[in-house]
């Protein structure tokens, strides 16, 4: 990133967002950081770690109060105009990332979200370019492979943070014509590759907090399945593939699948927790119909853990294309981390952290 970029970003001090400006700080970006009133202090508490722990000037960054939902994002007249004198580069990341989330609240933050930074992206007279944060399940309830070229499609969704991602995506798309613009869309984000570390248990965690009530007798029967794969990409690895992606030309007018290009089964990420928490595979697999059913019983989800809401993702047969995002990594030397390989540092942070 060159050092004479400015990044206004939103969703900080979030997860990913705070990884992603402490990554790119190391290469010497300053940064608007648009962050909700109930959030500031937290941000600058945040700014102050990463500060330190980078070397970069707490000047290189700017914190402005604002709201994605409201109009010109909630910015304060000199902000706004602070913002739009010196923003280079837009990352926008705040969002619902809440598969629960009603369809009130999904189509404010999500979609009308979206549609006003897109608006203050239009007014940049200096941008270089527009990263938005999607996710690979704007796909909804499509099967098969999903290609990173395709978006638009009718097969429905099974919840309102897909619908209202992909709606958001849609307004994103459209703005190719104008601006130069890149998508990303990352998979089922998990804890960073080397510390474990995260921000909240779902996902790939829901096996293993499951496993975790009883090692040794729930390995017995594996829950997974053999014909659906679960894709899982650590934080670390998306938030240097964004960094990569923000300094390749290339991969302007792009849609990037940040995936794991070799997912495993959920019956192998099963049996792989099992080795790792119990010592031993399991000795059957439980009929998928079965496992369905059974965890869409209400009662189970205060057993296992597991909402009903999150139970879809482990009987969905859709895999992701990510030839593009190959094309434009590789050669930059970024590469997904096997999950095998990592698995042992995020059960080890599950250990020592059991709630978050």
């Amino acid at each position: 990133m060159p050092p004479e970029e400015t990044i206004f970003l939103t969703g900080f001090p979030g997860f990913i967002a705070g990884r992603l400006v402490e990554r790119l700080a190391r290469d010497g970006a300053r940064f608007q950081l648009l962050v909700q009133p109930a959030f500031a202090e937290r941000a600058r508490r945040e700014v102050e770690r990463i500060a330190l722990e980078t070397g970069a000037p707490e000047r290189n960054f700017r914190l402005l109060e604002g709201d994605i939902t409201r109009e010109d994002l909630g910015l304060s007249a000199p902000g706004l105009e602070e913002a739009r004198g010196g923003a280079t580069v837009v990352f926008h990341l705040a969002a619902v990332y809440d598969l629960a989330v009603s369809r009130e609240v999904g189509f404010r933050v999500n979609v009308e979200g979206t549609r006003n930074v897109n608006r203050f992206a239009l007014g940049l007279p200096k941008l270089r370019r527009y990263h938005y944060v999607s996710t690979c399940y704007v796909a909804g309830r499509r099967t098969g492979v999903i290609l990173e070229s395709e978006l638009r499609h009718e097969e429905g969704f099974r919840n309102n943070y897909e619908e209202t991602k992909y709606l958001a995506e849609l307004e994103v798309d459209a703005l190719k014509r104008e601006l130069p613009v890149t998508i990303h869309r990352p998979s089922v984000v998990c804890g960073d590759s080397r510390t474990g570390e995260t921000a909240k248990y779902d996902g790939v965690y829901y096996l293993v907090q499951y496993l975790r009530m009883s090692p040794r007798a729930l390995s017995l029967a594996n829950i997974g399945n053999s014909e659906v794969r679960l894709n899982v990409v650590p934080v670390d690895y998306v938030v240097e593939a964004m960094a990569a992606l923000a300094q390749d030309e290339r991969a302007a007018g792009e849609t990037v699948q940040i995936a794991d290009p070799e997912p495993l089964t959920t019956e192998e990420l099963f049996d792989l927790i099992s080795r790792n928490l119990a010592g031993r595979e399991s000795l059957v697999t439980v009929p998928a119909p079965l496992v369905r059913t059974t965890l869409n019983i209400p009662l189970n989800e205060k057993v296992t853990g597991l909402p009903r809401v999150g139970v879809p993702y482990f009987f969905l047969k859709q895999t992701y294309d990510t030839a593009r995002a190959t094309a434009l990594l590789e050669p930059r030397g970024v590469h997904c981390p096997r999950f095998p390989d990592y698995v042992p540092a995020l059960l080890d942070f599950v250990e020592r952290h059991p709630k978050l």
